[in-house]
Formats: C-alpha cells, sequence, structure tokens
C-alpha cells in the first residue's frame, strides 16, 4: 500500500488531499495505535495508546503530515512551532513542504528546559520579528497542557500564538481546555475515528 501511494505523495505532484488524509489515518492505526493498558504521559491510565513517531518519522508519513497540516494553516502563518520531542518531525516537514509550495514556513523548537548553555534559550530557529504570527503544532492531544508549555513559551519571546493544531485529540479535555484559554484549537483526526478505521482493519 506505501509503495502504491507514492505517486500520490511525491511533492511535485498534484495532491488529493482526500485520499492522503485516508492514507495518513491508515499509517497511524498500522503503526501508532496499540491496544492493552498503559499510564499516558499526564498519568491516567488508558485501554489504548497512540504513539504519533512511528508515523510523523517515516517518509511517507512525514510528506502526507506536511502536506495536510499546511493546508490547515491561516494565510498568515509567519512560523509553526511545537514542544519537543513529539513536535519535532511535525514542524519539521510542515517547513519543508512548505518551501516546494512556494510558501516558505519556518519551524521552531520548544524545549521543556532551557538550553544549558550558549545563549541558554527555550526556543531552537530562526529569529522572528516580535509579534509574528506562529500557529503550535502537537501529535496527540489528551489534556492539552504539553502544547500549552509551548504557547506559554512562544508569547514569553514575543510572538503571537492564536492557534493549536494536532494530528489526533484524545477528546480528554484538550478541545474544551485551549477553548478556556482563548485559543483556536482544530485536530486531523478524532479518536474516534481512528479506532473506528483500526476495528475495521482487524
Amino acid at each position: 500500500m506505501i509503495d502504491n501511494i507514492q505517486a500520490t505523495l511525491n511533492p511535485d505532484a498534484s495532491t488529493d488531499l482526500t485520499s492522503l488524509r485516508q492514507f495518513l489515518l491508515d499509517l497511524f492505526c498500522q503503526f501508532a495505535y496499540k491496544e492493552g493498558d498503559f499510564v499516558l504521559s499526564s498519568g491516567q491510565r488508558s485501554s489504548y495508546y497512540i504513539n504519533g513517531k512511528p508515523v510523523t518519522l517515516h517518509p511517507y508519513g512525514a510528506l502526507a503530515v506536511g502536506r495536510l497540516l499546511l493546508a490547515q494553516l491561516p494565510a498568515d502563518t509567519q512560523a509553526v512551532a511545537g514542544l519537543t520531542l513529539g513536535a519535532d518531525p511535525i514542524v519539521a516537514a510542515v517547513s519543508v513542504v512548505s518551501a516546494y509550495e512556494q510558501r516558505p514556513i519556518p519551524a521552531l523548537i520548544v524545549r521543556k528546559e532551557a538550553k544549558g548553555h550558549g545563549t541558554m534559550a527555550y526556543i531552537e530557529g530562526p529569529t522572528l520579528p516580535e509579534g509574528a504570527k506562529v500557529v503550535v503544532l502537537e501529535d496527540v492531544v489528551t489534556t492539552g497542557q504539553s502544547a500549552m508549555k509551548a504557547v506559554e513559551r512562544l508569547q514569553a519571546a514575543g510572538y503571537s500564538v492564536e492557534q493549536v493544531i494536532s494530528l489526533i485529540d484524545r477528546k480528554q479535555g484538550g478541545a474544551e481546555f485551549y477553548q478556556s484559554v482563548g485559543l483556536k484549537f482544530q485536530a486531523l483526526f478524532s479518536i474516534e475515528e481512528i479506532q473506528a478505521r483500526f476495528a475495521a482493519q482487524q
């Protein structure tokens, strides 16, 4: 299946975003979604787990992520950013794809702790003008606290952050949390869509 979709994912080809989205959904079901007994980073227990990295670090997965998220960005977006480590391949993919689309958008990586030497910076990437509009990207949103750390660091650096976009929404309070702090939120997939597709493939 991955080999068969190579032409669709060619960054020089016109992209059918609907087919691309379906392909990415299948990649998540095949490589990222597992059922069992898990403890999440939030401390909550769950009967399923999603590790997005096998998809976002897959060459075709990264390309699909880059194309689909780029299409979701507001026209005035000046950079994409995310909290290391989960968002690193996502912001990089979007930035690289944006160059092919003649819409170059820099990527910023937000550290969890300040750099221990040199500039002691929290944010890696090009320095942007004060007030630059930055969209925060995330792989999986549960409570929303993880991406919020990136939002706060970026705002403290003088950037304007109004939106968070995630690949997957676990529907466990993240969307409501972002709304409560005045942030727009959207996700490519809901957990229900992932689970339905996964069940259909069993």
